[in-house]
């Protein structure tokens, strides 16, 4: 993979407090746990648009990576602005269905994101 290849550039969602909320999760994260989903992110950077099993489309606008770790499954969920992969909420799942709240944190701060 080349610089060149690159299809999507990263963007962490920052609040209007100025906090960046999948960052601040990721560093709470164990070093393998990082580097796994960061692996993922990189092959989503550079093969959009990818499908199941590393991605799932949610819903309109709404994406998530999916990245295997020890304790279930990390969950980083984006969504996309042109060439920009905005990384809007990250959550272990440890049940088969997402979390209603989970979902709506996601929703929140993209329209947060749209609307600055």
């Amino acid at each position: 993979m080349k610089i060149g290849d690159l299809r999507l550039k990263v963007l962490f969602f920052r609040s209007g407090a100025g906090v960046e909320p999948v960052r601040k999760w990721l560093i709470l994260l164990p070093t393998n746990h990082k580097k796994a989903i960061g692996e993922d992110i990189k092959t989503v950077q550079f093969g959009w648009p990818l499908g199941m099993p590393l991605v799932e489309k949610l819903e309109p606008y709404l994406w998530e990576v999916r990245t295997r770790v020890s304790n279930g499954i990390a969950r980083v969920l984006f969504t996309v602005d042109g060439n920009l992969m905005i990384l809007l909420h990250g959550f272990i799942k440890k049940s088969q269905k997402i979390p209603q709240k989970e979902l709506n944190t996601a929703r929140s701060r993209s329209k947060q994101y749209q609307e600055a």
